[in-house]
């Protein structure tokens, strides 16, 4: 069964076989409740961190081994030398690559806590370069599925009740196992059919063991001298992840954003959410309505049920522009797993542990990102997103400035209808731009933007004509016009804002003259610059200052050990000619920097 990693209720192909099958079961499902022994397992790969006898110590050690290593390999990657020589960008990105899917598989080797960072992680384009944004959006959490014993204790101890209490019928194979628990099939007393949600044992003891670590390597690289420059709030970074991993692991939340969801799209033919059966839902334990389907990217199956893919396309984008448009909540991670089409045309979604959500103020902030864009002005999209808090409010608008101009060039002034127009490219432009300028994309931002890449390209996989903008082209319009949400009224308001905005600093200006000009007879006026050059030269002289000293205690040791040799004290010698090669070793790193900046001098 070819099933979502984090689907709940991992929808089946709908082949003539599965139909077989699902005839059988519901065949058996009519007999009285009988807890059947699990099959025998399937041999798999024994993660450390699943282990019964895995210690606290073991893991400290195994996390910051992992930390330590990565610190190296950035140090080591750093560095020309060990390039041998190829120091191309193609080299560069080659070995960064490597390092990136070394990431992704030690964490997929570090457990639970760490898929879900890495996912989280891969949503901070201004933290990382692109090749570990990429891997890491590749994490999935298909991992061995824990003992069908502990999933009936697990049920039992949540509701205080026997097994066939609860439920007339159990099956002991799980449907799909993830890092955060694994999905049975099961039928109600009632007669209704469902999907039962377990969490793995241990997980939330894990978790708050995993993080207590984390916060150490937050604290570390918050007063590290290199990685904590730069305004990285790594301890507020650290406090988003554990917020929303504490949430993805109460089936609660998840049920109640099912529910919103649910009711966002209800009335709605095209759209269908499960229902949550709350009766039999607790913090480790959710109880879904099952609905079948054929998974998205399954265009065989779609094509043998005589659905419409060009239609199923359009309905995929419209649903998603829907929920980011006039809801302001959306599903975060709509990959194929957690999208299925019944059989009447209708899309399914699956999983609703994390979701998404637009504030009304952001909205008001991204009409203005909006329409800075529709009028070229790069820096009134300079100004909306720094009052969105993507861009630090001291930083170098000038590289900033270029950036975005280049991406209102060469994407947001396309035609609708311009097939070359790709969200892709367009993802791996401001990704680039993100680690390279100062930008700090909230999470929200990278949820929307890779949610759109995710479904163009499911749409074009649908239909190779498929264009994303087509279908937003009545949305954007719906923007300009009384009816939407931000029409007339609000333009007139935000046009009613900025005149108030000029009147004030008319009123003000001549104060603040005045305040000007009266610090600068006191002397107290500083005037901050920020030359480029000057500090190249700077540390050209520093530089040149520390190989001076170098160069002195080198000739003082080799003099020392000269007398020391000829005095026949050889040991003292030897030690004096070893410290002369570190200070080699120094000196020659020292030169290296002093070419490095003499280069960019010229």
């Amino acid at each position: 069964m070819n099933c979502g990693p984090r689907s709940p209720a991992c929808a089946p192909n709908c082949s003539a076989s599965a139909t077989r099958k699902r005839h059988d079961r519901s065949a058996s499902l009519l007999l009285p409740f009988v807890i059947v022994s699990a099959p025998p397992a399937v041999p798999a790969r024994a993660y450390r961190w699943n282990r019964a006898n895995y210690s606290r110590t073991r893991r400290v050690i195994d996390i910051w081994g992992f930390f330590l290593l990565i610190l190296f390999y950035r140090w080591w990657d750093s560095k020309k030398w060990t390039y041998r020589g190829d120091d191309s960008e193609e080299h560069r990105s080659r070995r960064q690559r490597k390092r990136a899917i070394w990431t992704r598989e030690t964490m997929l080797e570090l457990g639970p806590t760490f898929i879900k960072v890495g996912q989280l992680f891969s949503t901070r384009a201004d933290l990382f370069p692109k090749e570990y944004i990429e891997e890491l959006s590749r994490l999935q959490d298909e991992v061995p599925a824990f003992a069908y014993e502990q999933v009936v204790q697990t049920i039992e101890s949540e509701f205080g009740r026997r097994l066939p209490e609860i439920f007339q019928f159990f099956d002991p194979t799980p449907m799909a196992a993830a890092s955060l628990g694994q999905v049975h099939r099961a039928q109600l007393h009632t007669g209704e059919e469902v999907v039962v949600k377990v969490q793995r044992p241990g997980l939330e003891q894990l978790f708050n063991v995993d993080l207590g670590i984390l916060r150490g390597i937050a604290q570390y690289l918050q007063n590290h001298p290199r990685y904590g420059r730069g305004g990285r709030e790594w301890v507020p970074i650290y406090d988003e992840c554990a917020r929303i991993l504490m949430q993805e692991i109460d089936y609660l939340n998840e049920g109640r954003n099912a529910d919103t969801f649910r009711r966002n799209f209800q009335g709605d033919p095209e759209i269908c959410v499960p229902r949550v059966y709350w009766r039999y839902a607790s913090p480790k334990v959710l109880t879904l309505e099952y609905l079948p389907g054929i998974k998205i990217s399954n265009y065989e199956a779609l094509e043998a049920a005589g659905l419409d893919r060009k239609l199923l396309a359009r309905i995929g984008a419209r649903s998603y522009l829907q929920q980011l448009l006039n809801d302001g909540f959306f599903h975060a991670d709509p990959h194929p797993g957690n999208i299925a089409v019944r059989h009447d045309g209708a899309l399914i979604f699956y999983d609703f542990g994390m979701m998404g959500r637009i504030q009304p103020g952001t909205k008001e902030r991204l009409m203005d990102t909006f329409l800075g864009v529709a009028q070229s002005d790069a820096d009134k999209v300079i100004d909306s997103l720094i009052e969105l808090g993507a861009i630090k409010k001291n930083a170098d608008r000038v590289p900033i400035r270029r950036s975005i101009a280049f991406l209102i060039e060469n994407f947001f002034n396309k035609p609708y209808g311009d097939q070359s127009f790709d969200f892709g490219s367009l993802s791996e432009d401001i990704y680039e731009m993100a680690y390279e300028q100062p930008f700090r994309f909230p999470a929200t931002f990278t949820f929307v933007l890779r949610a759109v890449s995710t479904l163009e390209g499911l749409g074009k996989g649908l239909d190779p004509n498929f264009n994303f903008m087509d279908v937003a082209q009545p949305f954007a319009d719906q923007l300009m016009t009384t009816n939407g949400e931000f029409g007339m009224r609000e333009l007139l308001n935000q046009l009613g804002q900025q005149v108030g905005q000029v009147g004030a600093m008319t009123v003000n200006l001549p104060r603040r003259i005045e305040q000007t000009l009266e610090r600068a007879d006191r002397g107290e006026l500083r005037v901050r610059v920020k030359s480029i050059e000057s500090e190249r030269l700077l540390r050209r002289l520093n530089a040149a200052a520390i190989g001076g000293i170098y160069s002195v205690l080198l000739g003082a040791m080799l003099i020392c050990s000269v007398i020391l040799y000829t005095s026949e004290h050889i040991l003292e010698a030897i030690a004096a000619f070893g410290l002369c090669g570190l200070l080699s070793f120094a000196l020659g790193r020292v030169l290296l920097r002093l070419q490095r900046v003499d280069a960019d001098i010229n």
